[in-house]
């Protein structure tokens, strides 16, 4: 049986997968939580009444972080590396890194796609803030795919885990 696969043990890539799932997904808020909070701050410095508004789409990004950090915590869960039994072999550890990738990439690009997004709605919200109820669905539309990516990589966790 192979230990090592590129000079990296079975634990060790199921550790790089959740990692880069965390990462990559808060990435992608923290770029997307800022470019909505700049619009969102110059729209309430104008009419502080429109707060609560714009703060739903300013904390729509933040999601695709959270997908990442479920993930991580997943292969924690899954794989017992809470509990000190954590015993994979390369291979399975590299299935768990490859598992960890659909939420990676895609939560990191969401992310930026849905503050992006999120900017033309506030705008939406800062001329009529009756709409605001429908600039939502806007974001919320680029969610879908985040919320896609999440549910293939616990597939896939299921999958390695057997």
């Amino acid at each position: 049986m192979n230990d090592v696969i590129l000079g990296m043990s079975g634990l060790e890539w199921a550790y790089l997968g959740a990692a880069f799932a965390a990462i990559g997904g808060g990435i992608g808020s923290a770029i997307g939580i800022t470019s909505i909070s700049n619009t969102a701050t110059g729209i309430v410095a104008e009419d502080a009444e429109k707060f609560g508004k714009v703060l739903p789409l300013a904390a729509m990004p933040g999601t695709q972080g959270i997908y990442g950090f479920i993930t991580a915590l997943l292969v924690f869960i899954f794989f017992g590396f809470f509990g000190g039994e954590a015993e994979l072999t390369a291979a399975e550890g590299l299935r768990v890194f490859y598992s960890c990738l659909p939420v990676t990439f895609l939560c990191l690009v969401s992310g930026i796609y849905q503050g992006a997004t999120a900017v033309g709605a506030a705008g939406m919200v800062a001329r009529r803030d009756e709409d605001a109820g429908k600039a939502l669905i806007f974001p919320a539309l680029v969610e879908t795919y985040a919320v896609f990516s999440l549910i293939v990589t616990i597939l896939m966790l299921l999958f390695v885990q057997g």
